[in-house]
């Protein structure tokens, strides 16, 4: 008997993880029958390399192998890299899998544009299945969908905590019929049942030659929003993604044999998922379709929150610039907000919307990221299983790595029909994290810290001579081992030296969450170290934490470079380290007591 606690995290999983995967009925068969002809045979082929697709792709990639690894419950491509790397021998091997890490990051974080895109956008057209509406314009869908993106990304400041409770019931009501409309078509037409047998599907690709390799790139859409299992694993944990998963799966195979049997009576059908829906019962229709546009905005806010939450492990992790987050929820510390990435994710969408004008063209530029994260993802895994000495695991991932291969080659061929955006999107990201991780690194060597010892030295001789000004200064440091010029200069060059130093030394654990905090003995009069030691998820509040421990400070002071520079590279890095907020914005630091050092360094 499944226990009620059970029940709750699979439909909190249907509404925040399933919403993308979820959507794609409505427009995966209607874009796979425009690049090819719509026979018996055809449609039981693409019929059978959906449901292998699922079961490859999704259920072993995703809900087995991918959510066996895990940091205490914590998944994504971040975490693959934060297992796999200690396990690496050599620095070349460390360097190739951090860049592999950096690439996959790049293309979740350009698809993540297209999915609410595509996703709005296609519930939208539903409207003119609705009678009398059959001629409503492109331009006109293309402005409703553009207007209910902008709602839906306005309210993301405010917070969605208070509306998430629904998603998940909706999506169960979503799923349930779909899986009924497909049971319905399927009592009509029974022998598509048939493209179970994985013999449809190598046939079709065998005998469409050319044809049937490129139709591979239109059967991806229907596992989009896969990796979502193993991504937003921590949110909700395994076994609850895992259970709704299978009734996911059963709903979605349900429905696209409903679909494939409703193609086989009405060949001429162009809106399959809508026009099968109108036929059955145009009563339900339009309830039908408000269902969809609610699930297609929920599957584009799971999207959203995901976007949030792989930038704030990038900035965790080091590999993004620091950005302005809110916190939008007072007991959920994952719900967050980041301002830039929020509008900037708004205009891309609205520009590939106008860009694209109709959902089938957008599909054709879906799925090429999709699948390279998912190349990504299988070659991670298939080195940590085998490092592990986990054979049979090793092998399996290696053989699902292959079929991802095959996939992301077959997507090649949307590059030219618009793929080239993902494609622009994803190395424009790649490019910003190169740049700015070798800018940090080319940086530190400039800053030139002081060897520890040598700063205890010096801070003795200067603490017995300085006048002290009373009360407790705050610095920050990474690592005590070596310690910024800014505390040397503000303490050596200037003689500020105050009562009570206390420096703030952050650093991250090999672990998503945690924090662990403690004061080092005093390792010198005046002079105490107060270490944070945090997961590279974790969102901290480091006034509060301050103010527990009792540190109540009287000046703030924290280190800020201006780099010069004529080479146009570190001229990209200097804008980024410019128009990123610092250290002390960052952590909401009170202003009053902040006095910034700079110093200038030429790159």
């Amino acid at each position: 008997m499944i226990k009620k606690i059970d029940i709750r995290g699979i439909i909190n999983s249907m509404g925040l993880v399933f919403g993308d995967i979820g959507t794609s009925p409505i427009y995966t068969l209607s874009v796979i029958f425009i690049i090819t002809k719509l026979t018996e045979e055809h449609v039981l082929g693409v019929l059978s390399l959906i449901f292998w697709t699922l079961i490859i792709l999704v259920t072993i990639e995703y809900s087995w192998l991918a959510m066996s690894l895990g940091k205490k419950g914590e998944g994504g491509t971040i975490v693959l890299k934060e297992i796999l790397v200690p396990l690496l021998k050599s620095g070349r091997q460390v360097s190739v899998i951090t860049f592999l890490s950096y690439v996959g990051i790049s293309f979740l974080l350009g698809d993540g544009v297209i999915t609410p895109a595509i996703s709005i956008l296609s519930a939208v057209e539903g409207l003119r299945v609705i009678p009398g509406l059959e001629s409503i314009t492109q331009n006109t869908l293309i402005l409703i969908a553009g207007i209910i993106a902008i709602g839906l990304f306005s309210i993301q400041r405010k917070g969605t905590e208070k509306i998430t409770w629904v998603f998940g019931p909706l999506m169960v009501i979503w799923f349930a019929t779909l899986a009924f409309s497909g049971v319905i078509s399927i009592f009509s037409t029974p022998e598509v049942i048939k493209a179970i047998n994985p013999y449809y599907a190598v046939e079709f690709v065998l005998t469409n030659g050319w044809t049937g390799f490129f139709v591979l790139s239109e059967v991806i859409l229907c596992a989009t929003g896969g990796e979502a299992l193993y991504a937003d694993m921590g949110h909700l944990g395994k076994e609850p993604i895992i259970k709704a998963w299978r009734i996911v799966f059963v709903a979605l195979v349900l429905n696209y044999l409903g679909q494939g049997a409703f193609m086989l009576r009405n060949p001429d059908s162009t809106n399959v998922l809508f026009e099968m829906i109108y036929q059955q019962e145009p009563v339900i229709y339009i309830p039908f379709l408000i269902m969809s546009i609610f699930a297609t905005i929920i599957a584009s806010q799971a999207m959203i929150s995901g976007m949030f939450s792989i930038v704030y492990q990038g900035i965790s992790t080091r590999i993004a610039p620091l950005l302005k987050i809110d916190y939008t929820s007072e007991e959920m510390k994952s719900q967050i907000y980041i301002s830039v990435v929020n509008w900037l994710l708004l205009v891309s969408v609205l520009f590939v919307m106008y860009e694209f004008k109709e959902s089938h063209k957008l599909a054709a530029a879906y799925g090429l990221t999709v699948t390279g994260s998912m190349v990504i993802t299988g070659i991670m895994m298939t080195l940590i299983f085998y490092i592990r000495k986990q054979m049979f695991r090793s092998v399996l991932a290696f053989l699902v790595t292959i079929v991802d291969f095959v996939y992301l080659l077959a997507n090649m061929y949307k590059i030219p029909h618009g793929g080239y955006w993902s494609i622009t999107i994803a190395t424009a990201l790649l490019c910003l994290i190169l740049i700015y991780t070798t800018g940090q690194k080319r940086l530190y060597r400039l800053l030139r810290p002081m060897p520890f010892a040598d700063y205890l030295k010096k801070y003795n001789q200067a603490y017995m001579r300085a006048s002290k000004i009373k009360g407790t200064a705050l610095f920050f440091a990474r690592d005590m081992s070596f310690v910024p010029p800014y505390i040397t200069h503000t303490m050596f060059d200037n003689g500020i030296i105050y009562e009570d130093n206390v420096v703030i030394s952050i650093s991250l654990s090999e672990e998503p969450f945690g924090v662990n905090t403690k004061f080092r003995e005093e390792i010198a009069k005046g002079l105490r170290v107060f270490e944070i030691k945090m997961g590279y998820m974790e969102v901290i509040d480091l006034v509060a934490m301050l103010k527990t421990e009792g540190i109540d400070e009287r000046t703030i002071f924290y280190g800020e470079e201006e780099i010069i520079t004529d080479n146009i590279i570190w001229r990209i890095f200097a804008l980024i380290k410019k128009l990123s907020p610092s250290f002390v914005q960052f952590y909401k630091l009170p202003s009053e007591k902040l006095h910034g050092v700079v110093t200038r360094y030429e790159m």
